[in-house]
């Protein structure tokens, strides 16, 4: 097994599938960092075992199902779906989706970018109707690390620069797969790159998306329409003939909603 997968085989079921946080000591740097939306958690005891045993006592039976690993053995990035039952909102079920951006020292995990769909989980538990379980990869643990197409790379950060995911064909966002309607977040005029990397032809990308928030997402308040606004999103895209063939995106929704709401 990979190196860097046999960690992230640690990570998944020693740590979250166990829920045992002491396996963090050992698969963790003391100033492991997670970023996601506008957190920064810094510090593997300070402030990361505290924010999972939150997770894990609001979830007690939480599950992690890995969809995708790809690594250039440097880098990994890994596309998950979460679920269990909210003690919080009475036992009510979820299944929601992530994708995290990994960095490891080449021993223990650094530094995550990560965006997980908690837009879709809050509407599952209030609704009282969970989503699917999206299939396991089928070998995940075999993920052989591939080399960076520098050129793929390029084109991707080309793209991101002043495009718009949402107009290309072969991009799901968030819980789309599950048949569920794409919602138009905004009209991009820019984004800022926060961590991008390359395995073969496929590009990890987080990026802070700039633009004007559109109708489907102001839920009837038109006074928000065209408001300026900011929306963090994790994304794994592949590249043929230079160009976006596909990719799987997740938007921190729930966090944009949030703010609008002050």
């Amino acid at each position: 097994m990979d190196k860097f997968v046999a960690l992230m085989h640690r990570y998944c079921h020693d740590y979250t599938n166990c829920r045992n946080l002491s396996v963090c000591d050992e698969i963790m740097v003391p100033r492991y960092t997670l970023h996601m939306g506008t957190h920064d958690i810094v510090g593997r005891d300070e402030c990361y075992k505290p924010a999972a045993r939150k997770q894990f006592e609001q979830f007690p039976g939480l599950c992690l199902t890995v969809n995708e690993i790809v690594t250039n053995g440097e880098r990994l990035v890994m596309r998950f779906a979460e679920h269990g039952a909210s003690l919080a909102h009475d036992g009510a079920t979820a299944a929601w989706s992530g994708i995290g951006l990994y960095k490891w020292d080449g021993e223990r995990l650094v530094e995550n970018f990560v965006e997980q769909d908690y837009y879709s989980r809050r509407e599952q538990l209030a609704g009282g109707v969970p989503k699917p379980v999206e299939a396991p990869a089928i070998a995940p643990w075999d993920a052989v690390a591939q080399a960076p197409d520098p050129a793929a790379e390029a084109a991707v950060r080309a793209f991101l620069a002043g495009g718009d995911l949402a107009v290309l064909p072969g991009v799901v966002f968030d819980d789309e797969w599950t048949g569920s309607p794409r919602q138009r977040v905004l009209e991009p005029l820019g984004a800022e790159i926060d961590d991008l990397f390359c395995a073969g032809d496929r590009v990890a990308f987080r990026i802070r998306q700039h633009g004007r928030l559109v109708e489907d997402f102001a839920g009837g308040n038109v006074g928000l329409v065209g408001r300026e606004v900011f929306l963090h999103m994790t994304g794994l895209v592949t590249v043929r003939h230079g160009e976006i063939a596909a990719a799987r995106v997740i938007r921190d929704r729930l966090g944009l909603q949030r703010r609008l709401r002050g």
